[in-house]
Formats: C-alpha cells, structure tokens, sequence
C-alpha cells in the first residue's frame, strides 16, 4: 500500500512539475525569449578591384578550381584610402548546384604607406532561392598602428558591378 501510496504521490508531482501546454505556445514563448539586440552594421570601406584573365583547373578532387588574378584597384573609406596591389588571386572552388566557394588573398597599401593583408572568404549560390553573393574579409594590419581596428571586428562584404568599371566593386561593412 505505501508503494503505491508513493508511486501516486511521484506520478502527481511528475505531472504538476512538467508543463502541458499547447507546443504552438511554447515557440512563442521561445521566441519571446531569442535576443533582441540584432548586430548593426557600419560602412567600413568600398575596394575597386581590377582582375587578370581567369583560368580554370577542371575536375579536381574538389571540384573545379578557378583562379582570378587581382592585379590592382583603389579602395575608400570613412576612416582609410590607398591602392589594391597587384599579385593577389580570387580561388573558386564551383561545385554542383550553382554554389562557389571562395577565398581572395592579397594586400592594401594605404595613402600613409601602411600595408595591410586581406583574406576573403564567402559563398556564391544561385539557385530557385535567387543569387547569394556575401564575403568575411579578414584583415591583418599592425597592431599598434592607426588601422589596428581592423584586426578586432567582424567584417562583411557585398559585391556590386558598376558599368563603369571593368573589375569588382566590393562594400565592406564592420559588424557592430
């Protein structure tokens, strides 16, 4: 009798202490709990990419890789100028499906004289869900100079293609 006195009291307490609610309430309620700070962005700079002649390197255990040479370019923003230079690359790596990955290595150098590396990675998607084109450049400058912000944010990046120019047009914006 007291075992089943006490395995009543447990299947009470059990099921007063789990909550029988509707599961469409409990993802509002989730939701109502999700953060409501959203990151901000922040225009950083705009680069205007010149580009050599692309090749390509079919089936590859990859994929097919392609190569883009960077051959120059200028860049701008609120806080830094100067020029792209030239003996960077854009390597794609095109898989099935319409989807790209890729990585851009090369360097600025800023109207002051200051050289700063950049590794840009990010995914080209075309598909039934549109064109995705978005980058995370990663930005190596010295430490202790004037452009040290760069090395301690997240960056990134857009593409736009201008008829004016015979290159890539690349909007960098710093997350907040």
């Amino acid at each position: 009798m007291k075992k089943l006195a006490l395995l009543t009291l447990l299947t009470v307490f059990v099921m007063n202490a789990t909550p029988h609610s509707d599961p469409r309430s409990e993802n509002v309620s989730a939701q109502d709990n999700w953060p409501k700070n959203t990151p901000q962005l922040e225009f950083a700079m705009q680069l205007k990419v010149t580009l050599g002649e692309s090749f390509s390197i079919n089936n590859t255990q990859h994929g097919r890789r392609t190569v883009i040479p960077i051959t120059g370019g200028t860049f701008e923003g609120p806080e830094i100028k100067g020029t792209i230079l030239n003996g960077g690359a854009d390597y794609q790596l095109n898989g099935e499906g319409g989807r790209s990955e890729i990585e851009a290595i090369y360097c600025l150098k800023t109207e002051d004289g200051v050289y700063i590396h950049i590794r840009n990675r990010g995914i080209i998607a075309s598909g039934k869900g549109g064109f995705y084109f978005k980058c995370a450049p990663q930005f190596e400058a010295p430490a202790d100079g004037k452009y040290g912000w760069l090395n301690n944010a997240l960056f990134i990046c857009e593409p736009s293609f201008s008829q004016g120019f015979s290159g890539i047009v690349l909007n960098v914006w710093k997350v907040k």
